[in-house]
């Protein structure tokens, strides 16, 4: 595993958390696990609820950014692997003849008997 794809795995894990830790402190709607209802603070619950919201969109975005960046490098360089893609290193032969295998003469047939 190259130095590259450690940082991204190491950032991805980071997203994901960061994310789950956003979505859990969502206000609930019916019992969900939001966890961060309550009022009073310095942000209003609207303002709090669209700072969350737009938290969790750019999270989810970066999760699916980085998502896809270690899928293409864990899959590598592409190999064709069609046989038509191939070169053909050697040119098919047609089957040599072979020299025709002697013939020995065959004793004739005994004569039925009637």
């Amino acid at each position: 595993m190259g130095t590259l794809t450690t940082v991204l795995l190491v950032i991805h894990l980071l997203i994901a958390i960061a994310m789950v830790v956003a979505i859990l402190l969502q206000r609930s709607e019916g019992g969900a696990l939001g966890i961060g209802g309550g009022g009073g603070g310095l942000i209003s619950s609207r303002g709090a609820a669209n700072l969350l919201t737009r938290t969790t969109a750019i999270l989810a975005a970066c999760f699916f950014v980085t998502s896809i960046v270690l899928t293409v490098l864990a899959t590598g360089p592409r190999t064709s692997t069609s046989i038509f893609d191939r070169p053909q290193t050697q040119a098919p032969q047609a089957p040599t003849p072979s020299a025709p295998a002697p013939q020995t003469p065959s004793a004739p047939a005994a004569p039925l008997a009637k």
